[in-house]
Parts: structure tokens; sequence; C-alpha cells
């Protein structure tokens, strides 16, 4: 029933549409130097404008479907992306909106004014143009816009406030480019060593952590898998304790179109520590050769402990406790504190004892580093 009567209103609309054209043509006629509608009488004339008005009443009650059809996709996709749109970006479209409304306010009349349009029809067109103009710029230009003219305004509030001086806000700017901030992935997190890192005060800049981040450990902390809902606490504990020692950022990337597209959360990071111009805080082997693929700085802390083990060199004696079997058939294996793995030849008959051994070789892997030995 209200499809219906809309779809009366609709073409309702269409007939005095057709009206107004027949109108806006016979002012045309008027204008011109030839009355390309002089010779009609005002019987046809008259006949003519209300056929324009059928005909364009029966083209809208006939393409009235498709119009809902494409308004409801119109509607789907304005909702999704007012989703992804930031309050800021909301304020600033809505700011751009009333500023358009009054410039196309000042302008409308003059130009009416200036063609000299004395039919109603048609200065109420060129009145709806103008106002469709420079409202759709408004809003344009205050949504892309907006954010750079609020960041810059209060940029100079904070130097006015601060009294700060040109040379100190340079200096501060080349120190903001000289240190890119850091990003933390989530494998970084869960791990847990992100925090004594942090302590010991060697990431210098600005440490993010993206609302994704928080998502993704949330949801792994909801797991129905026990293994992995006890990591994805302990991530939110370590996220936890390292926002109360050192007050991390909170980088809210719903408002980025470019990354809010992006499904996956290692292609989101890499987005977003382009868009930063920073690195990525990871323990991800995968993702640290996409990165730098990408081009994009990545701080591996497995690389970094890797790096920091005590050197061992072929020769030397250690005492070890042999744990289980290896792989092949008379190798034992054994751990240090740190977890580098031992490879024992012929140990397996010592399996549950301590032994001296003698190193005999050093591997170097990307996961980590294997030393072989064998019996002293």
């Amino acid at each position: 029933m209200i499809k219906n009567l809309i779809r009366g209103g609709v073409t309702i609309l269409g007939f005095l549409l057709g009206v107004g054209v027949f109108q806006l043509l016979k002012y045309i006629s008027e204008q011109a130097a030839v009355h390309f509608l002089e010779s009609f009488t005002d019987t046809v004339l008259t006949v003519i404008m209300i056929a324009c008005g059928i005909v364009f009443a029966i083209l809208l009650f006939l393409l009235f479907p498709v119009f809902v059809g494409h308004s409801a996709k119109i509607a789907n996709r304005l909702d999704t992306e007012v989703q992804h749109l930031s309050a800021l970006e909301l304020m600033s479209g809505v700011s751009g909106l009333i500023i358009g409304l009054v410039i196309s306010y000042l302008v409308a009349s003059p130009i009416v004014n200036i063609i000299n349009i004395r039919n109603t029809y048609a200065s109420v067109a060129v009145t709806l143009v103008v106002y469709i103009v420079f409202v759709w710029l408004g809003v344009v230009i205050g949504m892309r816009k907006g954010k750079d003219v609020i960041a810059a305004l209060t940029r100079v509030r904070e130097d006015i406030v601060t009294g700060r001086t040109v040379a100190q806000t340079r200096a501060s700017a080349t120190k903001t480019i000289a240190t890119p901030p850091k990003i933390l992935d989530t494998s970084v997190i869960i791990d847990g060593r992100i925090a004594d890192i942090l302590k010991t005060g060697f990431l210098e800049g600005r440490v993010i952590i993206p609302d994704f981040v928080l998502v993704e450990l949330r949801h792994i902390a909801d797991s129905s898998d026990s293994l992995k809902r006890a990591r994805g606490r302990r991530g939110l504990d370590v996220l936890s304790r390292i926002q109360n020692d050192f007050g991390i950022e909170i980088y809210q990337a719903a408002g980025d179109k470019s990354i809010g597209e992006t499904q996956e959360v290692d292609m989101k990071l890499l987005k977003l520590a382009k868009t930063v111009k920073g690195k990525v805080v990871t323990n991800d082997f995968n993702l640290n050769k996409v990165a730098l693929i990408q081009g994009v700085g990545v701080l591996n802390i497995n690389e970094l402990a890797n790096n920091l083990k005590p050197v061992v060199l072929p020769g030397e004696e250690m005492t070890l406790y042999l744990v289980k079997e290896g792989k092949e058939q008379s190798q034992a294996l054994a751990y240090l504190d740190d977890g580098t793995m031992i490879v024992v030849e012929d140990g397996r008959r010592s399996i549950g004892s301590t032994v001296t051994v003698m190193v005999t070789s050093v591997l170097q892997t990307a996961a980590g580093r294997m030393i072989f030995a064998r019996l002293r």
C-alpha cells in the first residue's frame, strides 16, 4: 500500500517535472532570436504542456521499480560508508554541508539576476543546480580536507598555549620524522617480551596498537580452543600491563577507508605502517618477509633474541641434561635456558642423565639457532 502511494506521488512529481521542462523551453523560445513556439496558439501550447507532463509522469511511473532497486543499493552502500566514517570526518562533512548551503544562498540570486531569468520555473531550475553543486562540493571538500584543517588548527592552538618558538616546532617535527612510530602486531603482544623491551627503553618514538589488533586478540581470547583462549588472555594481560606502564596509543583505523576495505589483519598492519611511516614489531616470520618485499620496516623480536644469545663456538665443552630422542636413531636432544636446541650424536643411551659434550657445529636459521655436539 505504502509503495503504491509513493509510486503515485512520484508519478505526480513526474507530471510537474514535465510541465516545468515545457515552461523552460517556452522561456528559451521567448529569449531566442527565433521563437520556435511562436506559431502555436495558446490552446496548442497548453495541450503540449499537458502532453509533456503526461510523458514524464509515464516515464517516472515505469522507471519507479528501477529507482527503488538502485535506491536500496545506494542506501546500503551509504550505510556501509557511514559506519566506516570517524566522528571527525562526519563533523567535517556536516560543516561542509552547512557552508555549501550558505554559499549557495549567496550565489544563486546574483546568478539568476545576471542571466535575467524572469520565468519562475527556469529560475527554480537554475537555483536548484547551484545548490546541488555547492552543497556537493562542501560535503566532499569538508570530508577530505576537514581532518587536515582541524589538525592544523589544533597544532596552532598548541603552539599558542605552550608558547613554542618556530625553531622548537621544527626540531620537534624533525625528531618525529627521524623516529618512526612502532606498530605492535598480535604475535608480539601474545609473546609478552615486548613489555620487558619497552621497560628497558630500547624502543623510541610512538608505540601504536591498532584497533583491529585488539579485535583479533579478543576473538582469540574468546576461542573455544583452550590453548588459543589461554594465549589470547595472556595477550590481553600483557596489553593491559604495557598500557598502564607506558600509556601506548590505540590507533583507530576504522575511519581509514583504505585500511577498512582490507580483510586480512597482516595486510592492514602493512597499510597502516605505510600510512604513518612506521615500523611493524612482530614475531611472525611470514609477515616479516612480506613487509620487506613491500618496503615496510620490521623489528622482529625473535631475530633480536637470536642475535643476543651467547656465542657458542665449535670445540667448546658444555654440560647438558639430555631430554629426549632426536630424529636420527642415535641422537638425543637437550635445550639451553634460552630454548636453543642441541642435537647430541650417540647420546640416545644417556637420555635422562647429565653429560658433558663438545660442540661440533652451529647452524643459524631464520627460525633460530641449532647446535650439534657429541659426547666426550
